[in-house]
């Protein structure tokens, strides 16, 4: 399809070429140009790449499965439509239109998962930053079918911060068969529910208090985890525990922490983690334990619908690209407070 943006050749890329070799910015990537674009995919132009700590092992190649190197990572990107591949059929999406990139780049939506609603787990699923090239770029390719419009009321860089974290801790909310009033054990907040944050640092803290949070235990300076977190929710412990922590303990302890009934949402993913639970108590506790694996479609557009309606605050950062490595370094160390959110366009 035509297009009325100029196009250039080349772009600002951060490339990891091997896991072992430093992070790469680079000016001169090639950009796929619009008469190159097979049907169906879509060239955006980025104004802003959220930073995950997903990005960070796919650099670190520490998961069981492996990214494609070269990589370009980032999958939490906004931008403009800029050209769409010809022959496209049906495009739900426009030339112009704002849209966010996020992990999931492409589901066939013909595999068993995605006809159950399970896109994300799709058999011929591609990941943005993972398997297909990503957000830390001034431009990135993807498919039609699969960009998420952005709503008028949120901000570019705000819905950057919803596009990965804010769509699985949603979905996992969603899913985890609570109601309001409900004590949800988690590190991110949703308004709606009575939130427990359990994380360490002042910092931190000080956020999650301040954007509504009920109670705040921070488990480098409790002595029994367990029991504070029992003894912050009535006695009889949490409802829900949305497990984001990519730790095996942060697993075992929500087993012990969950009240009759409870259900644990398995949504961190370590790299080589398993998770034990003692099964006469998992039995007798009526426990019961998913997996919440990022979001599809539909949980995309809710997500930024709540987060445009104000229903959500979004707190970040805004970076230039060249501070992606200084990021990583804060998500190794833990120092992070927030969203980490690159400006694509200097």
């Amino acid at each position: 399809m035509s297009t009325s943006f100029t196009i250039p050749k080349f772009q600002k890329a951060a490339i990891v070429e091997t896991n072992d070799a430093p992070l790469k910015i680079i000016d001169d990537f090639p950009v796929k140009q619009p008469s190159e674009l097979a049907p169906g995919e879509c060239l955006v132009k980025l104004d802003c790449s959220g930073v995950c700590h997903t990005d960070l092992h796919a650099r670190n190649g520490d998961w069981p499965l492996k990214a494609k190197l070269p990589l370009i990572g980032g999958h939490e990107g906004v931008g403009k439509i800029v050209a769409i591949g010809e022959h496209t059929q049906e495009s739900p999406v426009k030339v112009g239109d704002r849209v966010g990139i996020k992990w999931l780049a492409y589901s066939c939506l013909d595999c068993e998962p995605c006809r159950k609603g399970l896109e994300q787990s799709c058999l011929n699923g591609r990941y943005s930053g993972f398997s297909v090239d990503g957000t830390f770029s001034q431009y990135v390719v993807s498919w039609v079918s699969h960009v998420t419009p952005i709503p008028e009321g949120i901000s570019s860089a705000e819905a950057a911060s919803i596009l990965c974290a804010g769509i699985t801790v949603y979905r996992a909310i969603k899913y985890s068969n609570t109601h309001i009033g409900d004590w949800i054990v988690l590190p991110v907040l949703e308004e709606d529910w009575a939130i427990l944050p359990s994380n360490t640092g002042k910092e931190k803290k000080d956020l999650v208090m301040k954007l509504g949070a009920e109670k705040w235990i921070d488990f480098k300076e409790t002595k029994d985890l367990v029991k504070d977190v029992v003894d912050a929710t009535d006695g009889l412990g949490a409802h829900a525990a949305v497990v984001a922590a990519a730790t095996s303990a942060a697993y075992e302890q929500a087993i012990d922490y969950l009240r009759m009934g409870g259900n644990l949402m398995a949504v961190g993913l370590p790299g080589h983690g398993k998770l034990s639970a003692d099964i006469f108590f998992t039995v007798t506790k009526s426990i019961s334990i998913y997996g919440s694996y990022v979001g599809n479609r539909q949980d995309a557009r809710e997500a930024l619908d709540i987060a445009a309606r104000g229903k959500v605050k979004c707190f970040y950062v805004v970076k230039p690209l060249a501070a992606l490595a200084e990021t990583y370094e804060g998500l190794e160390k833990g120092t992070v407070v927030g969203r980490v959110v690159l400006d694509m366009t200097q």
